[in-house]
């Protein structure tokens, strides 16, 4: 039925790029900022260190010229909590002037703001005196540090995002300071979900009534989940992933509710997740205006039987294809590789279809408006005569936006689209090794070298997808 539903975007679609603060800005010690949980990671593998990386704090009127060239209609980008709150308690007045220079920047070349609350980078102080979102303490400590945003920034910023990758975070809990000692990993996985679920909704209704004409919602990460075969074991082990990656946390976010299926598989195994009914009516009541997703890859699952050894999911560490770590929960599902799919060389599959598939799957569940706020391929790029020829990120960019506009077509209100990344900078699980960026950043793990950007061929295509609203495309 593809002909029949092959749709324009709409006048007023925010096509638009994204950042994280710990991974673009630099200047982690500078104008007051404080130590975050990422910053307290620095030099522990040979990559993560967030001293300088794209050096965005000092170089952001720079890259913004770069954004207007770009045609960006809008910016994503974090707040580094630990710039207006160092310790989480005293206001930074240093961190407040220099994203109001920031948001000035962007609204004086037309380009709209969208601002993620929390981007895995809270104040280390309180992740070492209550283990951070472990602690029900941290609600007041998120809800203070962002409506100081609002109160500061919310007179030009239309768009706002609570947290990013929910679900994520409880799946890699080392993204967000780790489990604290003595504490069952799943019973962590839970509590964070609900603190976070609670924070959402009391940052939800504190940007309502401060800001009524603002738009807010969480941010998800979503891999859609395939059977490893028509096997109904496996459409189980497919469902099983669904169900407890991505909806148990949305349906929480959203509707104010437990999936039941998650609640009676942990109470089987002695674990009470069920929420007081009172917690459950104030989530539901901070209903979001949209929800934002990340989508970079879908996921196989097969099944899992209760006997199997358990393992945690991982990360290819080197970029050689065979390194991934797929994860094993007996029970519920394994992880396993696609045969239909090409793969980077991360051995994340590339699978444009599957994100037609999410915008469905999501928009049909909540019955909101969706906003793509990560999706890109990392790859190793190489500048040669200041030139970046990166046409694997074309294609792979190019066939998801054309799944995007058929998705359109399918009914899906689609509010924006923004690629990670706008720039190079550090990626979270491999560095500099493995860059996003629509422009390059001259520089290594190991060597800042001179940071000098250049426009990647990649930059000059979607300079025309904007211009053209997705016309160019066909």
């Amino acid at each position: 039925m593809e002909h029949l539903i092959k749709h324009a975007f709409p006048a007023d679609f925010l096509w638009g790029a994204a950042t994280a603060a710990y991974q673009v800005e630099g200047a982690a010690a500078e104008d007051g900022k404080g130590v975050s949980v990422q910053d307290a990671k620095n030099f522990s593998n040979a990559f993560h260190d967030t001293t300088v990386t794209s050096d965005h704090y000092h170089r952001f009127r720079e890259d913004i010229a770069l954004m207007k060239s770009l045609g960006l209609k809008s910016y994503r980008f974090s707040i580094a909590w630990t710039r207006i709150y160092p310790d989480g308690v005293t206001l930074n007045p240093q961190g407040v002037a220099f994203y109001n220079q920031l948001i000035d920047e962007l609204t004086k070349n037309g380009i709209e703001p969208l601002v993620t609350l929390y981007h895995f980078d809270h104040p280390q102080v309180l992740q070492a005196e209550f283990g951070g979102w472990y602690s029900e303490k941290m609600i007041d400590y998120f809800l203070r540090f962002s409506e100081t945003c609002f109160r500061e920034f919310g007179d030009r910023v239309r768009w706002f995002m609570t947290i990013c990758e929910s679900n994520n975070v409880v799946l890699y809990p080392d993204l967000i300071g780790g489990v604290p000692p003595g504490v069952d990993v799943e019973a962590w996985r839970f509590q964070v979900s609900r603190v976070m679920a609670l924070g959402n909704a009391r940052v939800i209704s504190c940007c309502r009534r401060l800001l009524p004409e603002t738009k807010i919602g969480p941010c998800i990460g979503y891999a859609i989940a395939y059977p490893a075969t028509c096997a109904p074991q496996d459409v189980m082990a497919a469902l099983n992933e669904d169900e407890f990656r991505t909806f148990y946390p949305l349906d929480l976010l959203c509707l104010g509710r437990q999936n039941p299926l998650v609640v009676n598989f942990f109470a089987q195994r002695g674990l009470d997740i069920r929420l007081p009914q009172a917690e459950l009516d104030e989530i539901k009541a901070a209903t979001p205006d949209f929800i934002a997703f990340n989508y970079y890859q879908s996921d196989v699952a097969r099944a899992c039987p209760a006997g199997e050894t358990e393992a945690q999911p991982g990360f290819n560490p080197d970029g050689k294809k065979g390194g991934f770590v797929y994860p094993r929960f007996p029970g519920l599902y394994a992880g396993d590789s696609n045969p239909y799919l090409e793969r980077s060389d991360w051995d994340w599959e590339i699978d444009p279809i599957g994100l037609r598939i999410a915008c469905r799957k999501l928009f049909d569940r909540y019955q909101l408006p969706l906003m793509i706020t990560e999706n890109g391929l990392g790859a190793r790029d190489s500048l040669v005569n200041g030139e970046v020829s990166d046409v694997y990120r074309i294609d792979y960019l190019q066939k998801h936006i054309a799944q995007m506009r058929l998705a359109i077509g399918d009914g899906v209100p689609l509010l924006g689209y923004y690629p990670w990344s706008f720039i190079d900078l550090m990626s979270t699980t491999n560095g500099y090794n493995k860059r996003y960026g629509f422009i390059y950043v001259d520089r290594e793990d190991n060597d800042t070298k001179n940071l000098t950007r250049y426009r990647k061929a990649s930059f000059y295509w979607y300079q025309n997808v904007i211009a053209s609203n997705g016309e160019t495309l066909d």
